[in-house]
């Protein structure tokens, strides 16, 4: 009688480091085929222990030009102290928002279980869903494809609102497994019955435990708390301080649910976000942020430069500020992600940025996470990047600009919210 192939015994995924079950045939979490991992050598390294010499072996040694020869000095990112937005000295702690990747990532299972059909929709036809990698096997409720296990996409993989005045568009990227930025829109009305449009925009740090939740928890937050202030008369620039505030209160109550308990290992982070947000009125742009996610103006006839009104809390802004390196170095450097400020239980402090800004023409805000602004750092290479209709087709605008990250490579999470300026009464409401 055949004998089923007996698996290689393995603890964890060799390709997203879950835990694993005995007999367990796909990872159940990114739906790596186990069967293609091979069998654990049988030989015998020769270890030594306490110091002890192993015998028998020829351990190379180094010339004498190589053991002389000093060894150069390491510098590390908090050696440099630079200044914030506001002037003031940065905290020592450095944060990587940026931990090594492989080449592919395989797509992830859906977090909760898939929604019901919609009414109306043949139970026979909800479960007729055919695997978009083998297009050949159906997908079971869990799902999974049910020919060759592949995980299907999320929900949040690709996301879009338009709410009249204010669009945006999040997606996962070319490289990464999930995606974890979120995203805010929505419009109110001041007391003197002017409209206001806000959007905020949020990217999980990847090195945390559940930045997918941090950054829907912050956004969602923020947006709540400018749609409660802003009515009442607060002015945009403090009711944006107060949104700041109330989401990082809502990242770091993360970090005391049981579930973040239950995901964070030893030498995990709390779950923690940056965070940028820009307030429109008929007479006002205010943005305000923490981290390196930003914020653009764009005037409508680009007959004035265009504008960064952000400026990043990362390595790469400390190494500009302290004069050792020029902007473009700086960012081409492998530790320009390495973030200064964040939302979470373990940032050193908070440090809520805010401006306030009169445009005297009218123009569009581009807010974004750096899955976009990698691939159009510079002000003027945003703007060209920007249609010239944007004001008048904020979603075309935000499709267009996440397509151009995805054609540079999409190596990140990409979200990316157009705000036109001046504000006008075309919708309200929020998502």
């Amino acid at each position: 009688m055949a004998q089923t192939p007996q698996l290689p015994a393995l603890s964890r995924c060799p390709s997203c480091e879950e835990p694993l079950e005995s007999g367990d045939r796909y990872c159940g979490a990114c739906g790596y085929d186990l069967s293609v991992v091979p069998p654990p050598p049988t030989d015998n390294p020769t270890l030594t222990m306490n110091g002890a010499p192993a015998v028998g072996v020829d351990w190379p040694v180094p010339s004498a030009a190589e053991a002389s020869a000093p060894s150069g000095p390491v510098h590390l990112p908090t050696d440099i102290q630079g200044t914030d937005s506001g002037g003031g000295a940065l905290s020592a702690g450095v944060r990587f928002d940026r931990p090594a990747e492989p080449d592919e990532y395989p797509l992830a299972a859906p977090q909760y279980p898939l929604a019901p059909p919609p009414s109306g929709v043949p139970a026979s036809a909800e479960a007729a869903k055919v695997c978009v990698a083998c297009r050949a096997g159906q997908v079971d409720p869990d799902g999974y494809c049910e020919n060759c296990g592949h995980a299907q996409p999320r929900e949040r993989d690709h996301m879009e609102q338009e709410l009249g005045a204010v669009a945006a568009v999040s997606d996962r990227g070319l490289r990464h497994h999930r995606n974890e930025d979120a995203f805010a829109v929505s419009s109110t009305t001041l007391p003197d019955g002017s409209p206001a449009v806000v959007a905020i925009v949020c990217d999980g740090v990847s090195s945390a435990t559940r930045p997918d939740d941090a950054s829907l928890a912050a956004s969602r937050t923020a947006n709540e708390t400018l749609l409660a202030t802003l009515p009442r008369g607060t002015h945009p620039q403090q009711a944006m301080h107060e949104a700041i505030v109330a989401a990082a209160d809502a990242v770091t109550s993360l970090a005391q649910e049981p579930r973040t308990a239950q995901e964070q290992a030893p030498h995990q982070n709390a779950p923690a976000c940056t965070f940028v947000g820009a307030v429109v009125t008929s007479t006002l742009l205010i943005v305000g942020w923490v981290g390196d996610s930003r914020a653009y103006w764009v005037p409508n006839d680009r007959s004035t430069p265009p504008a960064r009104l952000t400026e990043d809390d990362s390595w790469a802004a400390q190494m500009v500020a302290a004069g050792l390196m020029n902007e473009a170095e700086a960012y081409a450097d492998e530790r320009a992600h390495a973030i200064t400020g964040w939302l979470g239980a373990d940032a050193y402090e908070l440090e809520p940025h805010t401006a306030s800004f009169k445009p005297d023409r009218p123009g569009v805000v581009v807010v974004c996470t750096d899955g976009l602004w990698n691939y159009a750092e510079a002000a003027h290479e945003m703007a060209e990047a920007v249609p010239v209709d944007a004001a008048e087709r904020p979603l075309h605008s935000a499709r267009v600009l996440v397509g151009h990250a995805l054609d540079g490579g999409g190596h990140d999470n990409v979200t990316v919210a157009v705000l036109p300026f001046p504000a006008t009464l075309r919708g309200a409401g929020s998502a």
